[in-house]
């Protein structure tokens, strides 16, 4: 089964939108996986279908995005890469029977096992994980401004001054904050404040 590689919207890339999949990490965290269906359902969305998958392969892609986290919070900090999360990383990217593969088109796509399975999906995902870390991509890890956020994103913006992770999350949250704020201090006449 071919998989193409995630065509992900402007700014965004598979190892960290995987890392998305825990939201609000220092606030009250959602889980956006919790189950082994959930994470088929965000495989299936990215572009890398799987046949099944087992609590405990649910476990290890947890453990792989947590790594992920951890590397990239440490890379965008200027901080030495933990020596756990490189180990997971690398153990991810080395199992599994997905390739890269060429097209006539020049595009990269992913060739999963027969058949497609979890360590396939952990293994595109790693790979990914060690081109954005290591500095192969033009582009910039960042931290998400949000104090309860902090998700590390990679910024391929032209300026590399990006703030959130997601504009229409993060950045609209601080914006209507600041709105807020901004009205009470100086209301508007006829408001009624």
């Amino acid at each position: 089964m071919r998989g193409e590689f995630p065509d992900f919207r402007l700014g965004t890339e598979l190892a960290t939108s995987f890392t998305a999949t825990l939201t609000e990490r220092r606030g009250d965290p959602v889980e956006r996986i919790p189950t082994p269906h959930r994470l088929m359902d965000w495989l299936v969305v990215s572009g890398l279908p799987v046949e099944s998958c087992t609590d405990a392969q649910l476990e290890r892609a947890r453990d792989l995005r947590e790594s992920i986290h951890a590397a990239a919070t440490a890379a965008a900090d200027g901080e030495d890469l933990p020596a756990g999360a490189v180990h997971v990383i690398n153990e991810c990217s080395a199992r599994g029977q997905a390739a890269a593969v060429l097209t006539p088109e020049r595009k990269r796509l992913w060739q999963l096992g027969t058949p497609p399975g979890v360590d396939d999906a952990l293994r595109v995902i790693a790979a990914d994980a060690v081109a954005i870390i290591s500095g192969e991509r033009s582009g910039r890890l960042a931290l998400c401004a949000s104090p309860t956020c902090r998700a590390a994103f990679f910024d391929t913006s032209q300026s590399r001054t990006r703030k959130w992770c997601e504009m229409n999350t993060c950045g609209n949250r601080y914006k209507k904050a600041r709105y807020n704020d901004n009205h009470r201090k100086h209301p508007t006449p006829g408001s009624g404040a």
